[in-house]
């Protein structure tokens, strides 16, 4: 039970840190992930999936680390466009694990799209350099975490 809460404390961390980032909201879901992966309430996946998670949020911290720090001018505006429209395209992908990742990617993409669309984003539009750029600076560790997070949600849903 108490891995169970940790789990689920950590999740919300996770959702915290996606839209506010002072850290990389990946590593306490992977936390979260494993917690709830070896709590006995909720078994949800098989042991390749932390794996496979494990080596995203390493690759991601490692991102974290060489990217420069926040965005050029400054803001944080970015990190809501890129969080709702993966927390979107996961709950809108919740039938298959494959079409959670799936939709999480898309609702990244269409939400620096958005964000490209906005005052605060027009820098992004000069080159698709730029785009992908951010795309890979923010966007995957917004896609890793979120992804983590619907595995946990559709383990709740579908399998408590």
């Amino acid at each position: 039970m108490i891995l169970l809460i940790a789990g689920i404390v950590m999740m919300a961390v996770a959702l915290v840190l996606l839209f506010k980032p002072w850290y990389v909201a990946a590593l306490p879901a992977y936390c979260g992930l494993c917690f709830l992966h070896f709590s006995d309430k909720l078994p949800l996946y098989p042991t390749w999936v932390l794996v496979f998670y494990g080596a995203a949020t390493l690759m991601v911290m490692g991102l974290r680390y060489i990217s420069p720090k926040g965005e050029p001018d400054g803001r944080i505006t970015g990190n809501l466009y890129l969080g709702l429209g993966a927390l979107m395209g996961c709950l809108l992908g919740m039938i298959d694990p494959r079409f959670m990742l799936l939709g999480t990617i898309i609702g990244t993409i269409i939400g620096q799209i958005a964000f490209s669309r906005t005052p605060n984003g027009k820098w992004l539009l000069f080159s698709k350099s730029n785009f992908i750029h951010y795309l890979c600076a923010k966007g995957l560790p917004a896609i890793v975490a979120v992804a983590m997070m619907g595995l946990a949600v559709e383990g709740f849903i579908f399998d408590v």
